[in-house]
Parts: C-alpha cells; structure tokens; sequence
C-alpha cells in the first residue's frame, strides 16, 4: 500500500439534483461551492458628521469609503462590522440599526450595513490613509469608492432621526452597476 497522495482532480459538471454546473471532484463527488462573499459595514456618525476612510489598499486606494470588509468565520454581521471599523479607522461602535442590504452579483458579494453611534476619536488603522469626520455637505461625492457606499449614504440620510426603519435594499435603478 502507498503512502503517496491521490492526485485530486475536479471537472466542471451539473451535479445530480442541481441546476447550474460546479466543481465536483472526480474521485469522491465532492462539491465545490463557490458562493457569494459577505461584506459588513457601518455608517457610523458622531454629532450630526459621518466617518469616512481614505482607503490605503487595492481596490480604489485614495479613495473614501465606509468602514466595511468581509466577514469571517464564526463572527456574526454585527461583530464583523465592528471589527473592521475598528480595523480601518480604529473606531468603538453602539450598532443601532440594520440600515441596507445590498446585492452585487456582479462581483459575488452581498454587502450589509449598519447605522452605528461612534464612541470614540477615530485615526486610521492599516488599510486606512486617513479617516475623517464629514458633515453632509463636506463629504467627498466624487471620491467614494464604490457604489454601495453612495447607498449606504443616501439611505442613512432617509433614516436621520428615525429610531425604527426597515432596511433598504440595492436602490432602483442600479442593475447597471450591479450585473
């Protein structure tokens, strides 16, 4: 008997009781699902401002952003978003509300955001060049780096002052920029 390892090889195929092709190893017919990512995110404000980070990373470095990445393993939404605005602008949060969830399947991801009370002074963490409080009319329009964070924008402006809301979804009008 050897010990040396079985090559693992897979085939693209329809597998039995599926509608669409995947990954299916050749020898056990195990398969490989590949699903979308999930981003988690936070519009965090402090005294009618809210936190924008300059991003230091690929994709659009030099662009603004929310603070948002994907989730990890065994974290829930609402703990991944406070980590990574914790990571990007080392920021403490009080989540108050699920604000929009947002689908771009041309990109494999779902994206969900939060509107979160800041705690504290936020300064940039590693993936961020700057981080800054901005007042509606000071955020930097031109510069946001993705679509989503417009969205996420827009619809904590519909939610100023509302305690309860329900969650907004991609806006009409965006397939464009989500296919």
């Amino acid at each position: 008997m050897s010990d040396a390892p079985v090559p693992i090889s897979f085939s693209t195929k329809v597998p039995p009781g599926e509608d669409r092709e995947r990954r299916v190893c050749d020898s056990c017919g195990f398969v490989d699902y590949v699903n979308p990512r999930i981003v988690t995110g936070v519009v965090a404000h402090f005294d009618g401002r809210i936190l924008l980070c300059r991003r230091a990373i690929e994709p659009r470095k030099g662009f603004w952003t929310l603070p948002a990445g994907f989730l990890e393993l065994g974290e829930s939404v609402e703990d991944g978003a406070r980590r990574e605005a914790h990571e990007e602008a080392r920021a403490e949060l009080e989540i108050e509300a699920l604000l929009g969830l947002y689908s771009v399947p041309r990109i494999g991801q779902v994206q969900i955001f939060f509107r979160a009370r800041l705690l504290n002074d936020p300064s940039p963490g590693p993936e961020s060049l700057e981080v800054g409080l901005f007042t509606w009319d000071e955020v930097p329009w031109k510069e946001l780096a993705f679509p989503s964070v417009r969205w996420a924008l827009d619809h904590y402006r519909q939610t100023a002052g509302q305690a309860v809301f329900a969650p907004f979804a991609n806006p009409e009008g965006t397939d464009h920029l989500t296919r």
